[in-house]
């Protein structure tokens, strides 16, 4: 009866996790004068949420996106310079850059984003696929997530030793946008085309090799300007 009660409770606040549960993090008080918050209103926030295709980037890759974040309101760097990253345990706020290809630590981030002054896990958005696709599949791992978890936060201190913050530079800034752009249509037009069928035991169709090629390429240098525009610097 414990364990089945235990079970509902955990579903529940599943179920409730992508923009409610959990988010004690919006009883902190920030100067909104000093600040801009984020939160999961903002349009950035929404499209994590409802966009099916970032359900890889969580599940696969392990990138994840805080449940709020901050915005220098007087700061004119470019905003990847400009934002922080808030820790409800601590209050710790972290340079968003903590984060970072260049560190290694973009990604793994499965259970959340690490705090590296406490030792706490950030609360993150959960994308609605990802969040269907971990309610349907529960029996599969419920019972073995605390061990799960508590070896990946194990590992976490050795990937955040000697962060270089400092020399991460905007990467769609130039033609950067390009390049990074085109490698998210890259490895998307992959796994819908080719991977995505073999999981469904589906044939792969030349038809839809042909229609997704453009497809990915228009929607990867749609996502690569768009991140140009949103990590720019302020006009």
């Amino acid at each position: 009866m414990v364990r089945s009660q235990h079970i509902y409770s955990f579903l529940a606040k599943t179920l409730m996790y992508p923009i409610g549960y959990g988010i004690k993090i919006t009883k902190m008080n920030f100067d909104s004068n000093k600040w801009k918050i984020y939160t999961w209103k903002n349009w950035m926030m929404i499209h994590w949420i409802i966009n099916p295709g970032l359900a890889i980037n969580e599940l696969i890759l392990g990138q994840r996106i805080p449940k709020l974040f901050l915005e220098d309101r007087g700061s004119n760097k470019p905003r990847i310079e400009r934002s922080f990253v808030p820790c409800p345990h601590c209050e710790m706020l972290h340079d968003s850059r903590t984060w970072s290809l260049k560190n290694g630590t973009a990604f793994k981030n499965w259970f959340g984003l690490y705090c590296t002054n406490c030792n706490g896990i950030i609360p993150c958005l959960r994308n609605s696929l990802s969040l269907l696709i971990i309610v349907i599949t529960f029996p599969f791992w419920f019972f073995i997530k605390d061990r799960i978890r508590n070896n990946w936060l194990k590992k976490q201190p050795n990937r955040f030793e000697n962060l270089d913050l400092d020399s991460i530079q905007n990467p769609f800034e130039g033609k950067g946008w390009l390049k990074q752009g085109l490698s998210w249509g890259f490895f998307m037009f992959i796994f819908m085309t080719f991977l995505y069928p073999l999981i469904k035991d589906e044939p792969i169709e030349s038809r839809n090799i042909l229609i997704g090629i453009p497809i990915w390429t228009i929607g990867g240098l749609c996502f690569g300007y768009t991140m140009k525009l949103l990590m720019g610097t302020k006009e």
